[in-house]
């Protein structure tokens, strides 16, 4: 599921929810929606977390598990 993985990617780089947040341009209450299953990510949203973490679309929602 996406919320986990972004989850997980942001906990594997020891940043804070805020430091996301900041980098996508939005409050971190926002960022912690997004990462509880509580709304839905936009897509430009997907593509600014997947730049972030340097991985692709497809990895970030649950598509495949190879990150490149």
């Amino acid at each position: 599921m996406t919320f986990q993985r972004i989850r997980d990617l942001r906990e594997d780089h020891d940043w804070k929810q805020e430091y996301v947040a900041e980098k996508l341009g939005i409050t971190q209450t926002n960022y912690s929606k997004y990462e509880l299953g509580k709304v839905n990510i936009p897509v430009e949203m997907l593509m600014k977390l997947a730049d972030l973490y340097g991985v692709s679309l497809d990895y970030l929602t649950g598509r495949t598990d190879r990150p490149q």
